[in-house]
């Protein structure tokens, strides 16, 4: 009997594992229904997932500017912000007073953004590095170019096109990266798969190349081989080779490809120079139907006598000697749209003996307002009054590069430019023209945008030749060029183009004589020597004989500079196309092309006939 309040004991203790089963399990069922309702995030939980995703640096968010603080400092610390939320919404439920809420603390700005700032700006500050280094040794090589090829690195420059074929680059770069491995990988032991495997990429890479060598002809496959390929050098990469023979075998390389470049580089400047110094097919043609029609007409026949303004001073004589018909015709056009009183100009035309019939046949066909125009065989002139000189071939104005570096910075201020002075055939111009005292010389690529006439107006009083002085090249900077005779070596340089000459001066000072004199210094082989004897020559027989004329008057390096801006060239009263790339070439510079076919005949049947493109 007294055992029996024992048995409610019991069921009390067995009751209490009962009810704490039943509440795990309604908050079981609760736990999904409260995510699903309430998708804002836990109090302050954080998933590892998220955390990582948080620390790392360049996934920040943008944070305003009154919490800068990093977003890993506002998930770790809002915890305590939600919490007192909650606390805030609950005593506003039971109508209790509003709890007092802490501020949330000060965070320091986040080392890992100052950090990463500063990589950044490191970084931009290597790339600007890189691309300073990269310029710079463009413009050496630049310079280097044209010190050995002159203006043919412009126009390279210029007409460089895109690579297209960037796959066939990638498959010869991918070539000799497996070539320098190679030889070191089949030397290593336990590497015969390796071996043979890189062998036969070799090999496939090898066959493509041979047939292919463009984008477009290579196979739908070529893609798994260069993956191939990729793999295979990755692993050698991994492997343990003596890095001497990688390093001798990419130098070997290197040498080949830089001694392949130079040679291609110097056959297109040979090229390029060639197509500068050739008539052009379509020019040629035009020279010969004019030939051919000179003796089927009637001008055959004619009276050859010269005009009476041709003798007579009163008129403006300009000088002009050319091969090319159509440069000769432009110069005269442009000379004579620009002049005021074209009918008081007279033109002088000097050419050689094979160019002869055609410019005399193409200026008798064609009319230039009221001036004259009196075309000269200059070879048959020096062999009928001047048959002493025995040099009796018509030399155009010469030219030549020349590279001018600064004293004070030699490697880094150099420029090119082109010079253009008088050859032997402008020293018998005195003799050829006896009765005549003043005359105005034009070179043939020259266009005349203004009157001339006030040339006639200056007075020169004992100078002899009026020209633009180039001061960039001073006499004592060409030493080695002028010899042991004796010169000023402050005087400046000069440029032919538009010059004013003093023909009765000229055979005061006897400059003829004296360049004879000088020739007989300078030892002459052949031709050529006689050429590059032309700066010397002309430049000692000028000596304190220069007047010096307005450099507004020429423009000159429109057949080399690339960077001459337009309005200077609309101002200027003469253009010179001083330069391997004269306006009636397919290789002359294209923006100043226009200048120049301005005034260009049109019209003609024999352009026409001969595809003659201005």
């Amino acid at each position: 009997m007294k055992a029996q309040p024992l048995l409610p004991a019991a069921l009390k203790r067995r009751r209490g594992p009962r009810v704490a089963v039943l509440a795990l399990v309604f908050c079981s069922l609760l736990v999904p229904f409260a995510f699903l309702f309430d998708r804002a995030p836990s109090s302050g939980y954080v998933t590892t997932e998220e955390r990582h995703r948080q620390d790392a640096p360049e996934k920040k968010i943008p944070i305003s500017s009154d919490q800068n603080i990093p977003e890993k400092r506002i998930s770790k610390g809002s915890a305590g912000v939600i919490d007192q939320h909650k606390q805030i919404d609950s005593h506003s439920r039971s109508g209790g007073a509003k709890p007092k809420v802490l501020p949330a603390p000060k965070v320091e700005p986040s080392k890992a953004v100052a950090e990463s700032t500063r990589e950044t700006r490191e970084i931009s500050k290597d790339v600007q590095g890189q691309q300073k280094v990269a310029k710079a040794d463009e413009v050496e090589k630049a310079k280097a170019c044209q010190l050995e090829f002159g203006s043919y690195c412009l126009w390279s420059i210029e007409h460089k096109e895109v690579m297209k074929d960037s796959i066939v680059k990638r498959l010869k770069d991918q070539l000799f990266v497996a070539r320098s491995y190679y030889p070191s990988i089949a030397k290593l032991q336990g590497y015969e798969a390796l071996t043979q495997e890189m062998k036969q990429n070799i090999q496939e890479h090898e066959r493509v190349l041979s047939v292919s060598t463009v984008d477009a002809d290579l196979p739908s496959f070529i893609n798994k081989r260069m993956e191939q390929m990729e793999r295979t050098i990755a692993r050698s990469k991994s492997c343990t080779v003596d890095c001497k023979n990688v390093d001798r075998k990419l130098r070997q390389i290197l040498d080949m490809t830089e001694d392949e470049a130079h040679f291609h580089m110097k056959q297109s400047a040979f090229l390029y120079n060639l197509g500068a110094q050739t008539l052009q097919k379509s020019h040629h043609c035009l020279n010969m139907r004019l030939t051919l029609e000179y003796f089927k007409s009637s001008s055959f026949d004619s009276d050859d006598s010269p005009s009476g303004k041709f003798s007579s001073p009163k008129y403006m004589h300009y000088v002009i000697l050319s091969k090319n018909v159509l440069a000769a015709s432009v110069v005269i056009n442009s000379t004579v749209s620009s002049c005021k009183d074209p009918g008081n100009l007279a033109f002088h035309i000097l050419t050689d003996a094979q160019n002869f019939y055609a410019m005399k046949h193409w200026f008798a066909r064609n009319s230039y307002k009221n001036a004259v125009i009196h075309v000269l065989n200059y070879e048959a002139i020096i062999l009928e009054k001047l048959p002493k000189d025995n040099i009796q071939q018509l030399y155009l104005p010469e030219e030549f590069r020349v590279l001018i570096r600064s004293i004070k910075q030699p490697t880094e201020n150099t420029r090119m430019e082109y010079l253009s002075l008088f050859s032997h055939s402008h020293f018998l111009i005195p003799e050829i023209f006896k009765y005549l005292n003043k005359v105005v010389l034009l070179d043939d690529d020259v266009v005349v945008q203004r009157d001339l006439s006030f040339l006639w107006n200056i007075d020169m009083g004992d100078k002899v030749n009026g020209a633009v002085k180039f001061c960039g090249l001073k006499l004592g900077q060409m030493r080695n060029v002028l010899g042991k005779t004796a010169y000023d070596p402050k005087s400046c340089a000069w440029m032919s183009g538009v010059n004013l000459i003093n023909l009765d001066k000229w055979r005061e000072h006897n400059v003829t004589e004296n360049y004879l004199l000088l020739m007989k210094k300078f030892k002459f082989k052949d031709e050529r020597s006689l050429q590059a004897a032309a700066i010397p020559l002309s430049l000692l027989s000028f000596q304190h004989l220069i007047y010096p004329l307005d450099e507004k008057l020429t423009l000159a390096g429109l057949g080399y500079d690339y960077g001459i801006d337009e309005e200077v060239a609309q101002r200027a009263a003469s253009l010179h196309y001083n330069g391997n790339m004269k306006p009636w070439l397919e290789l002359g510079i294209p923006d100043y092309k226009k200048y120049w076919r301005r005034f260009l005949v049109r019209g003609d049947r024999f352009m026409d006939e001969c595809n003659v493109n201005p």
